[in-house]
């Protein structure tokens, strides 16, 4: 059916967004991008939904078996309503290309995450053609430029600054499903962010691959811009106060980023670093461009820097020919380090990635008994630093009504945990002080404090 033949009523569109944060990014400006060139609405109904979008990741081997039994479920979608389009963006969909609608024939669109704002013309042409149309090229920055202005959606926001990876770690599908390290103009970063921090936008979070390797553009002139010189910017924003940052890789964890830590108040008291692992010899076989004891040092001086930092980190369990020796290396880095908070992962390999080809010595049940242990050693680290915060007063960033209502709102603290308290809603968007009260399971409970309150 041609667009002009299609009805008027709003057409809905139901999207749902696998892995990290930087696909929420992309999923929001899919529904910017499809609300201003043909109207549409998100629903959390999908059967009322004539376009459905999936925006998958391919890190775990999981996520992406994930994608399709998701695809499984939306085939009775597609038989009941013909005229149905169902698309496929991101990690996923950039690996497999036209191998996804072979495996997949009700997929009717392939994009990736460099293409999400070609959605309007490949919708349109795949109406036209009845035929699937597939783009999942690298034009680099032309995404960013072709999307519409940002819209707040709450007080805090994600601002994307440079997508892609050039590292190439052996385990890793990131820059063969992103490509390049490209970052964004910082003309055009402070641009979005003052647009957020204009609708209300208090706590905004950079985003990238591997984010402290940004490298933006000044003007006119031959000079870059770092991470460390934009978050500097960034803290002169009036409104703005505060400013987070991931996932940033340890081999680019500069002086100058230390040193933002111990100057900028407005950089939150939060840092996600890495390591994957505390063995010289399983770091190498990564190729992660690093030791321990430089991870280690540039821990200490970060602490030094900022004393009540939260501290977070990336570790993969099981990587082939992992020693008992190298596990137990790991865990003596969790406790040099003390991590409060982590992502933890039994490895999968990757197809295409050189970590694919080595032979993977490590039974199933030895990588889960090890990830159990692992876990169960950052829980006592988590318990121990939430513990810490009881009887502390900390500024606080109301952001949404709590889960479980009552009442309560939801605020976060700048070291990334969320506190519940009896508040009025109209309190939402603000910044107050509050008393933490108790450590529950998975979040904080605090007392609000009335002497201090700011829009």
């Amino acid at each position: 059916m041609s667009e002009a033949a299609e009805p008027k009523t709003p057409r809905k569109l139901y999207l749902i967004s696998y892995g990290c944060q930087m696909n929420d990014y992309d999923s929001a400006k899919m529904a910017e991008v499809l609300a201003a060139s043909h109207g549409y609405e998100r629903t959390q109904q999908p059967e009322e939904a004539d376009l459905l979008l999936l925006n998958t990741c391919s890190i775990r081997e999981k996520a992406q078996e994930k994608v399709f039994s998701e695809l499984g479920r939306w085939r009775e979608w597609k038989a009941a309503a013909p005229g149905r389009v169902i698309g496929v963006g991101g990690c996923v969909a950039s690996q497999e290309g036209e191998a996804l609608t072979a495996r997949a024939p009700i997929v009717d669109i392939v994009f990736g995450p460099q293409t999400l704002h070609r959605l309007p013309e490949l919708l349109d042409r795949t109406r036209q053609t009845q035929a699937p149309s597939i783009d999942i090229s690298f034009p680099e920055i032309e995404k960013f430029d072709r999307l519409p202005e940002p819209k707040a959606s709450g007080p805090s926001a994600y601002v994307s600054i440079m997508e892609g990876c050039s590292k190439y770690c052996t385990f890793c599908v990131v820059p063969y499903t992103r490509g390049a390290e490209v970052s964004r103009p910082l003309d055009d970063v402070l641009t979005e962010c003052a647009l957020l921090v204009a609708q209300g936008v208090r706590d905004i979070t950079l985003l990238g691959q591997n984010v402290n390797a940004y490298r933006g553009k000044m003007g006119e002139s031959r000079e870059l811009c770092d991470l460390a010189l934009l978050i500097r910017y960034l803290a002169q924003l009036p409104g703005l106060e505060r400013i987070r940052f991931t996932t940033s890789h340890p081999a680019e964890f500069s002086d100058a980023l230390i040193q933002a830590y111990a100057d900028e108040p407005k950089l939150a008291s939060f840092l996600h670093l890495p390591v994957q692992s505390g063995s010289d010899r399983i770091l190498g076989m990564m190729k992660r461009g690093y030791t321990r004891a430089q991870f280690l040092d540039k821990i200490a001086r970060v602490r030094a820097a900022r004393p009540d930092l939260s501290l977070s980190s990336d570790f993969i369990v099981g990587f082939p020919t992992e020693s008992d020796e190298d596990f137990v290396l790991t865990m003596n880095l969790i406790d040099e380090a003390r991590f409060d908070c982590a992502f933890s992962f039994v490895y999968s390999p990757r197809p295409g990635t050189p970590a694919a080809n080595l032979r993977d010595g490590v039974d199933a049940d030895t990588k889960n008994r090890r990830l159990q242990m692992l876990q169960a050693r950052i829980r006592e680290y988590d318990d121990a630093f939430r513990a810490g915060l009881v009887g502390s007063r900390q500024r606080v960033l109301v952001e949404k009504a709590a889960t479980r209502g009552g009442g309560q709102l939801a605020a976060r603290l700048s070291n990334h945990r969320w506190v519940n308290f009896d508040a009025p809603e109209s309190l939402i968007g603000q910044l107050v002080d509050v008393e933490i009260t108790a450590a529950a399971a998975n979040s904080l409970r605090g007392r609000l404090l009335t002497d201090r309150v700011c829009a």
